[in-house]
């Protein structure tokens, strides 16, 4: 599906004092074993769609990039949402979770790895041309770049 590309220069304006970004992924160690590989990759999409349906959890984004290692950028509003989240037994995230843990961690089969990073919104900088709609911009609020926000240090506020 193409999606529409938005010419012109533009960066991310969020609405919060803070963004929470998550990067999270996998990395098939041992690529050959397709069905344990396949049943860790699977559980991710559940996940997803359980939190576009629910957008009180939090997550205001997200992008993905597959391959033997994988990582998911994911924005939310705020630790608490997203800790909620992994820890909530109504989610399609702690069972498997916890599967995980049980049949697959230790055996170097598959690695899960995650970073979670609380940003001030003035501390964070971002420039999108000519791209559609990506980011933390896709995320939160997308604004044209104009006075005052043409250079890196003007967008950081410094």
């Amino acid at each position: 599906m193409a999606q529409q590309v938005f010419p012109g220069r533009f960066t991310a304006s969020p609405e919060t004092d803070t963004v929470t970004v998550f990067l999270i992924g996998m990395r098939a160690n041992r690529w050959w074993k397709v069905a344990k590989t396949f049943r860790i990759v699977a559980a991710m999409p559940r996940m997803l769609n359980h939190l576009a349906k629910n957008p009180d959890a939090g997550m205001l984004g997200f992008q993905q990039w597959l391959g033997r290692t994988t990582i998911l950028l994911s924005y939310w509003e705020s630790p608490e949402h997203l800790q909620r989240f992994a820890a909530d037994r109504g989610a399609p995230h702690l069972a498997p979770w916890r599967a995980f843990m049980k049949e697959t961690a230790g055996t170097g089969d598959i690695g899960i790895w995650h970073e979670t990073y609380q940003v001030a919104a003035k501390d964070q900088e971002t420039v999108y041309t000519d791209m559609p709609a990506f980011g933390l911009a896709a995320a939160t609020r997308r604004v044209a770049v104009g006075h005052g926000t043409g250079t890196a240090r003007q967008r950081l506020g410094r």
